[in-house]
């Protein structure tokens, strides 16, 4: 006869983490105060199983106003302005309902940058799924498609645009999508809200949508534990978005704001009201009444745990002056929004949880919001993993046709254009993007300012997969590298780290490998780290995700007139290479589309020769020396040449003592970009170059309808761009079939 496990064990806790939990109240739990342990103390939630390695990181400087703690980052951008961002995953919901977990995800992420006091000003989607051509190659379809229609559904309808991020594509991704958000707004310094904020007496108001049994259990059944194969069981886990609401929600806040009618603003996401009053009144030192009679409920009978630890999206909690109550109810009628007091701030140190006057929860906050647990989970090395790096591709002949392989490294998934998914997402809302999406970074103007942030994504699973280290540390160098292409200065990251499974040594020992990598990294280049997510659990049937750092790195430009862009502007331009390039074939795109091989050591990384190019890039675009700068990274110097000549439809000749084989063209060395400088500045740009100890190597001139190697073979930037443009589409356009 089957025996029924312990309630605590199918929420998700542990027998030690249940005797934990009595240890603290002196009593066992209810059942609802067991629901609000089982989400609060979720991986998700929690971060038990890597918050020992985050303290590692560097989180401070004089440029960090907000760091990690609150619902996002801040950054200063001088003048009074500010920068919030912030990156999120919602990949377990999108593995399951592709167009409502990356809508919601959006949403979720939006709402972060929203409680701190900003207005949502871009967003950026790094995502990366199976291969779209091979077995199973039709869900993954479904999948991509269905996450881009999701993220072009819902930002779209709020008025943010979407201006960045990747696309990538990986067997290891086939079970598991990973499905990042990231979004950045901008606001004065002195209008930043706090969520773990108040006072005794400050009204709890719930604002927003009413409350309902989607996602119920999102922390703990999805995001803190491996799917399983019948994913169907978990569709009510997956929230169901509303960005109609979200975007009334959006400027509703911004008045509130704007009025001086908030004490503090937090997001309703994961956890949902349990997480949102316990953190507030936690940070406030506080202890609060939490009326469940008063939340509205967009479901008749509604269990009490049900309404503490939905998900329903497109709500915010607001701390509130008592006096100031009917102020925020008249608010938010005009714009169509409930807005229900649903608790109270007072003294003491329980968060009690009624309805209709009966005693629900009495739960001190802190142990919710701060005394989860910490573990310490084995980490070990692969043994595979040896063999594996052993294997290098630079030991392997070249080709038989360079040409071959130039143009299928151009036209693989990962390097080819994503226009088929960024053409979804309307990047142009709020006239505030100068550089949209296809360059190295985005560029978003402050309205009313010379000034302007640069914002890019990266991460190469390839690297995190042979090297974990390198994996974290090329993440946040080619991040910076990318923003400083644009001409502005590296200020800081958030990240979404993605993993497998914690409670295997080998994923923990990747991801404490992953860790010091950043770690190292944002130390040396200056760039600390504002907070982000981690994603752990991320496999299923026996197949784990890459290791998949994602940073997402925010840059300064002080006059966005100085802007740079990838493609060559103009004919007779000299081309220069910064840095040097050596023989790396390890982990590289051209040993996966040529030699299909995933293999070898990935690229060396040397942080103080990235800092020095940094700040080369940063100097020489102030100095308007520059014409355009291109980072070198996946595919090689050949895929920057091919890239910087497609954007700036201008054919371009490579000569032979920079490209004489085919490791010069597709190694992925570290720390280097492709120039172009201004006629006349060409000297002042090498005299720049050799003080700051930058290697710096004339390499071709731009003209002509072709892009030319000289000596190895020649093709026409039309016909580089039918191959660059069309392979997504080609794959695509294979969802009528599957649908029929």
């Amino acid at each position: 006869m089957d025996v029924a496990p312990p309630l605590h064990r199918s929420l998700g806790l542990t027998d030690e983490e249940f005797d934990a939990i009595t240890t603290r109240l002196g009593r066992e739990p209810n059942r609802a105060e067991l629901a609000m342990f089982s989400v609060m103390w979720s991986e998700h939630c929690s971060y038990k199983s890597s918050k020992a390695h985050l303290r590692t990181l560097p989180t401070e400087g004089p440029q960090v106003l907000v760091g990690p703690g609150e619902d996002a980052g801040v950054v200063d951008l001088g003048d009074g302005l500010a920068c919030v961002f912030k990156m999120e995953s919602h990949s377990h919901p999108s593995a399951i309902e592709p167009y409502q977990g990356a809508a919601t995800g959006v949403g979720g992420i939006v709402r972060d940058v929203l409680s701190m006091g900003a207005r949502p000003a871009a967003l950026l989607d790094p995502l990366r799924f199976g291969p779209l051509d091979a077995d199973g190659g039709a869900r993954n379809r479904w999948l991509f498609g269905g996450v881009v229609a999701g993220i072009g559904g819902y930002g779209n309808c709020i008025g943010v645009p979407t201006v960045g991020g990747e696309v990538k594509f990986a067997p290891a991704h086939s079970a598991n999508p990973t499905v990042n958000v990231m979004c950045l707004g901008f606001a004065r310094a002195d209008e930043l809200l706090r969520g773990r904020t108040g006072s005794d007496g400050d009204a709890l108001i719930l604002i927003g949508a009413g409350t309902g049994r989607d996602g119920i259990g999102g922390v703990s059944v999805l995001a803190s534990a491996t799917l399983e194969e019948d994913v169907l069981a978990s569709r009510p886990s997956v929230q169901i978005g509303d960005p109609f609401m979200e975007k009334l929600l959006i400027e509703a806040c911004l008045e509130l704001r704007d009025a001086g009618l908030l004490a503090g603003l937090k997001d309703l996401g994961g956890a949902g009201l349990t997480c949102a009053v316990s953190e507030t009144a936690a940070g406030a030192g506080l202890g609060a009444h939490l009326d469940l009679g008063a939340v509205p409920t967009r479901e008749p009978g509604m269990e009490p745990f049900e309404i503490l630890i939905s998900e329903s999206q497109e709500r915010m909690l607001a701390v509130v002056r008592p006096d100031r109550v009917p102020d925020v109810e008249r608010v938010c009628a005009r714009w169509g929004l409930a807005a229900s007091r649903v608790g109270t701030l007072r003294r003491g140190q329980g968060l009690r949880v009624t309805s209709a006057g009966n005693l629900l929860a009495d739960v001190p906050p802190p142990a919710l919001a701060d005394e989860g647990p910490e573990y310490h989970r084995p980490a070990s090395r692969p043994d595979w993993l040896d063999a594996l790096r052993e294997d290098d591709p630079i030991r392997r002949p070249p080709p038989a046709s360079l040409e071959e392989a130039f143009l299928a490294v151009l036209g693989s998934p990962n390097v080819a254009s994503k226009r088929w998914a960024f053409e979804q997402y309307d990047q142009l809302v709020q006239g505030q993007t100068l550089v949209p999406p296809g360059g190295d970074a985005a560029v978003i103007r402050l309205e009313g300012t010379l000034k302007a942030v640069a914002v890019a994504s990266d991460g190469n699973g390839r690297y995190g997969f042979l090297d974990p280290y390198l994996g974290g540390a090329h993440a946040v160098a080619e991040a910076a590298r990318n923003v400083a292409c644009t001409g502005a200065r590296p200020l800081a990251i958030t990240n979404c780290l993605n993993f497998g499974n914690p409670e295997r040594p080998e994923v923990m020992w990747q991801f404490a490998e992953t860790i010091r990598g950043i770690g190292d990294t944002c130390r040396t280049l200056g760039t600390p780290v504002t907070g982000g997510n981690v994603s752990f659990y991320n496999e299923s049937g026996g197949s784990a995700i890459w290791p998949t750092p994602v940073v997402g790195m925010l840059g300064l430009l002080e006059d966005y007139r100085l802007r740079l862009g990838i493609g060559f502007p103009d004919a007779d331009l000299l081309v220069y290479l910064l840095g040097a390039t050596r023989a790396e074939l390890g982990g590289s795109q051209y040993a996966e589309t040529v030699l299909g091989m995933v293999s070898g050591p990935p690229p060396a990384l040397d942080l103080d020769a990235e800092g020095r190019l940094i700040d080369l890039l940063v100097r020489a675009a102030g100095a308007d020396l520059l014409a355009s700068a291109h980072d070198c990274s996946e595919g090689g110097l050949a895929i920057a040449v091919a890239e910087a000549a497609i954007a700036g439809d201008v054919g371009v000749r490579i000569g032979s003592g920079s490209t004489g084989n085919h490791v010069a063209l597709f190694s992925e060395s570290a720390s280097r970009a492709l120039v172009t400088a201004w006629p006349g500045r060409e000297r002042e740009l090498q005299r720049v170059a050799e003080q700051m100890g930058v290697p710096f190597e004339r390499v071709g001139i731009t003209g002509g309808p072709s892009i030319e190697f000289e000596g190895l073979f020649g093709v026409s930037v039309q016909d580089a761009l039918v191959v660059y443009e069309g392979a997504i589409p080609s794959l695509m356009s294979a969802r009528a079939t599957d649908r029929g």
